[in-house]
């Protein structure tokens, strides 16, 4: 089956007996073991039909065998150190906020960030001390959009016995495959573009390795940071739509970013697709689009911006239905130290948009009404 047909068939088979196309959802806690034959379902900490379902399908996205799935993106993440055990961590400088957040959590644990789009960078970080460590990538980055070459940096961390975990979360799996590119483990926050409706919290780490599924599988269960079913029916439910969504969002994306660099008032836009991005050529290669997220500086008071806009929620999260609109240095990066943030550029004149489903007109109506108030 081909990737969209997996999106609608994997782990939603029609059920014996009854034909349903929608397999039903499986509420049940614990399971009569005397009507078993051969006993498999115990307890639902550790086994689910309706989230074992999920979980194949999501391995089927990346052509692999394992999928293990949580309660949250950070459930997700925080199983992957401890199940992988490294100690030392190297990450991306520009991440996810809840990244830094879970990443202050780790005692005993080198944690350095490097700017891992920059090949100089990647030549120093694996020419050092690099060796067994876990290397935790984000491409693109959040919330400066920058790109990291997934093939060159797997390869170069394969060769040192280095660990490459890709959050896949910001393209999602339509428009980018770790696996392929080498990676070890793709996480996802099925929160974001994987459900796509706003409505349900969920991770997911996808993987081809027997040992690191036993790992993960083991950990979830011990310390319970498993999804509800019904979590996991909505996550499921949402990724039928996940590649006409997708397309959708990166058309409208690329239109309103046409838009953004024709406004005076902005100062600079940053997003993957344009020819100018220091990263472009490299995503151009490891991606089927550049996504529907575009970062951007405005040149005025950017809660004024905010509060204007009608069609862009003022809120955290993306890959959604409804588009959003957030400032970064406010919201999802506040836990990072201040002056990290202004190193990175992550400053209180940078805005980071998500794009919805919505009509694109309206979307662009909406915009810059609310970028040109006068």
């Amino acid at each position: 089956m081909r990737f969209d047909t997996r999106l609608v068939h994997v782990g939603q088979e029609p059920q014996p007996g009854t034909g349903d196309v929608v397999p039903p959802l499986h509420l049940a806690s614990t399971y009569e073991r005397d009507v078993q034959d051969p006993v498999r379902w115990f307890y639902g900490r550790g086994e689910n039909p309706t989230r074992e379902g999920l979980e194949r399908c999501l391995a089927a996205l990346e052509d692999v065998r394992f999928a293990s799935v949580f309660s949250s993106g950070q459930a997700a993440g925080a199983t992957a150190l401890a199940a992988l055990g490294r100690r030392r961590v190297i990450v991306a400088d520009d991440v996810y906020g809840g990244t830094h957040s879970l990443m202050n959590t780790l005692t005993g644990v080198d944690v350095r960030y490097e700017d891992l789009a920059d090949p100089e960078v990647v030549d120093r970080v694996f020419a050092g001390d690099a060796a067994d460590a876990l290397v935790w990538v984000e491409t693109p980055t959040n919330p400066l959009l920058k790109v990291v070459d997934l093939a060159e940096v797997t390869r170069r961390a394969h060769e040192v016995g280095a660990v490459v975990l890709v959050d896949n979360t910001l393209a999602g799996p339509v428009l980018q495959q770790p696996l392929r590119c080498g990676a070890d483990v793709t996480l996802y926050s099925t929160t974001k573009s994987v459900a796509g409706h706003l409505d349900v919290l969920g991770g997911a780490l996808v993987h081809d390795r027997d040992d690191l599924h036993e790992a993960f599988t083991a950990h979830r269960t011990a310390v319970g940071s498993v999804p509800g079913p019904f979590d996991c029916f909505l996550v499921h439910r949402g990724l039928k739509t996940l590649s006409l969504r997708t397309g959708r969002q990166v058309a409208t994306t690329e239109r309103l970013v046409a838009a953004l660099l024709a406004s005076p008032a902005v100062a600079e836009v940053r997003y993957p697709g344009l020819p100018a991005h220091p990263g472009h050529a490299v995503a151009a290669r490891q991606m089927a689009g550049f996504g529907s997220l575009v970062s951007f500086r405005y040149r005025h008071d950017v809660d004024g911006l905010l509060g204007r806009l009608r069609l862009f929620a003022n809120a955290v999260s993306l890959g959604g239905v409804r588009s959003l609109a957030q400032c970064p240095a406010a919201t999802t990066h506040r836990p990072v130290p201040a002056d990290v943030r202004e190193r990175l550029g992550i400053t209180a004149d940078l805005v980071r948009v998500s794009v919805g489903i919505e009509d694109p007109d309206d979307l662009l109506e909406d915009l810059a009404r609310a970028l040109h108030p006068n």
